[in-house]
């Protein structure tokens, strides 16, 4: 078995994933993963796809296939081979405050100096009851096993007090 990891991009229409899923089924692939959302009137996704390796070119081309028709545009990549990695400890992270620029790169820089992974990102931006819009986070983190959830939940919160926003960490399990 072999595994591809298949991005689309494409006006948001009805059928947009049945197409994708009848050419994954039509190599007998495996759909394993996938985050997909409408967003301004395209439709973006992303999906793992485990299938025969005999399969793999044919099911490529296939995919590629769905650009040349006009429904999406598409890129296919061969999923990394598994690799040795340190061990993490997953986190969830949740984060609400007014929206303003600068958020997702405050909080990304502030993670990536403790050498947290971001592993699920999802963001939205939502009417705030009093006005103005608020901004609202979950991302799934890998940390470090010797960073502590409470070494991280600090240097959250001394960026959180900049951003005027609220952060709550929790165990992903």
């Amino acid at each position: 078995m072999a595994n591809l990891v298949v991005t689309v991009l494409g006006d948001d229409r009805a059928g947009l994933v049945d197409a994708l899923a009848g050419v994954v089924a039509k190599h007998g692939g495996n759909w394993e993963r996938s985050h997909m959302a409408e967003l301004a009137g395209k439709f973006a996704g992303i999906v793992l796809v485990t299938a025969p390796a005999t399969a793999i070119d044919g099911l490529a081309s296939d995919l590629e296939g769905l650009e040349s028709a006009g429904l999406f545009e598409v890129l296919v990549e061969r999923a990394a081979e598994a690799i040795d990695t340190p061990p993490t400890n997953r986190v969830v992270l949740e984060l609400v405050g007014q929206d303003h620029p600068g958020i997702v790169y405050d909080l990304s820089h502030a993670l990536a100096s403790r050498n947290v992974s971001i592993d699920e990102l999802q963001t939205e931006v939502e009417a705030a009851p009093m006005g103005g819009k608020l901004f609202r986070a979950k991302a799934v983190l890998e940390a470090p096993v010797g960073l502590s959830l409470d070494d991280l939940s600090e240097t959250l919160e001394a960026i959180a007090q900049d951003l005027m926003v609220d952060v709550h960490l929790g165990d992903a399990d």
